[in-house]
């Protein structure tokens, strides 16, 4: 069923969606909170870098203890295996620390450094190992010269798959944060393009209607111009609240058309003749603001003003499916597709199907055509998004 205008108000009103479902507290929610588990592992680096090396190593000293156990090594093993821990989180602490600048310079050298590095480590960690089962394991074992380096291949194939994992983590964070930065960039350009085209109204409405309040003035009908000056600033006030990228609700925007239609029907009387069908399940549906001013000011520039008569102009809004359908039609002459694409329009419908284009994407129709009136008429559909989808 089709309503005017003015029952908008209260049919919002009563199509105004009413939570009050109770939030349900999870008990666990301080504790989580208190271990910073509430929020992604790795927004705090530095945090996650030492739980991963804390569970790392203790996994290391866990298997090789179960080994030595496995194989009766005693209990010293335990404090050789201790030892080779230590050794192993102590070294990699170091590492890391180097990795951090490494990861910075140019990738050749990166490879380069890091292999260095690695080699150096193993060879050390070979040292300390040897000298401890020497120590704890086999007193009678004496390792001289190259004895030394005896566990060096798998000391480095541990601290060379250590270091792949501390580089694949740390390029993929960076890249994670390459593609936030880039998708913060992306929305940034596109929300300053949304509101280049929310401020591209056409300056010819102000323009005629400041000239209309001087002409008003001059007549000494003070009582018009200030009604006419009172809608105008009730009209720039809301063009200025907004957000320019925000949505709001067709009943909004409708309300809006209507203070704007105040102020042209001063000017042009009887000969405006705006009629409004708004279906009620359509008035919480949410659309970018000021996208049917426009639209309005089209169909009166080239319906209205030519015409002695003047014109009726309809907005009509309705369902369909998963979508909303306006269309804004007249009655003039049908000349207005043609001259809706002509320099003198300035930005006219191309700015409606760009600020569609950034709003929706793919996911809107824009069409103008000859109607059934002999008039003109433009169609946008939309997706159907109310406060809570939107």
């Amino acid at each position: 069923m089709a309503t005017d205008s003015a029952t908008l108000d209260r049919r919002a009103a009563t199509h105004r969606r009413i939570d009050d479902t109770p939030i349900i507290q999870n008990p666990a929610d301080p504790i989580v909170r208190g271990m910073g588990l509430n929020q992604p592992f790795f927004d705090d680096k530095n945090r996650a870098f030492w739980i991963l090396q804390s569970i790392g190593w203790s996994g290391y000293f866990f298997l090789r203890s179960l080994s030595g156990f496995a194989n009766s090594m005693g209990w010293m093993f335990l404090v050789h295996t201790l030892l080779l821990t230590a050794t192993g989180y102590s070294i990699t602490l170091l590492m890391a620390s180097l990795y951090r600048r490494l990861i910075k310079v140019k990738p050749i050298w990166t490879l380069v450094l890091s292999l260095g590095t690695v080699v150096l480590a193993a060879g050390t960690f070979s040292v300390i190992e040897t000298w401890s089962v020497a120590t704890f394991l086999k007193p009678a074992f004496k390792p001289v010269g190259v004895e030394y380096f005896g566990a060096i291949l798998l000391n480095f194939s541990l601290l060379a798959a250590w270091t792949a994992l501390y580089y694949g983590i740390n390029y993929f964070l960076l890249l994670e944060e390459q593609i936030d930065q880039r998708e913060r960039l992306e929305s940034q350009a596109s929300s300053a393009q949304l509101a280049m085209l929310r401020y591209q109204l056409n300056p010819h409405f102000l323009f005629n209607t400041l000239n209309s309040i001087s002409t008003l003035v001059l007549l000494k009908q003070t009582e018009r111009a200030n009604a006419m000056l009172a809608r105008l600033s009730s009209f720039l006030r809301y063009t200025l609240a907004n957000e320019p990228t925000a949505k709001v609700t067709l009943a909004q925007e409708v309300e809006t058309l209507k203070l704007y239609l105040e102020i042209e029907k001063m000017r042009f009387e009887d000969r405006l003749r705006p009629h409004f069908r708004i279906e009620p399940e359509t008035i919480g549906a949410r659309l970018p603001s000021l996208l049917l001013q426009p639209l309005i000011e089209n169909a009166i520039k080239y319906a209205v003003t030519p015409a002695e008569n003047g014109a009726d102009i309809w907005i009509t809004a309705g369902r369909e499916g998963q979508a909303v359908r306006i269309e804004v039609a007249d009655n003039g002459n049908g000349s207005g597709a043609d001259l809706a694409a002509s320099p003198s329009t300035g930005v006219g419908l191309a700015n409606i199907r760009d600020r569609l284009s950034q709003a929706y994407g793919g996911a809107n129709r824009f069409e103008t055509r000859q109607n059934d009136r002999g008039g003109f008429s433009v169609i946008i559909e939309i997706p159907y998004e109310t406060g809570d989808k939107a």
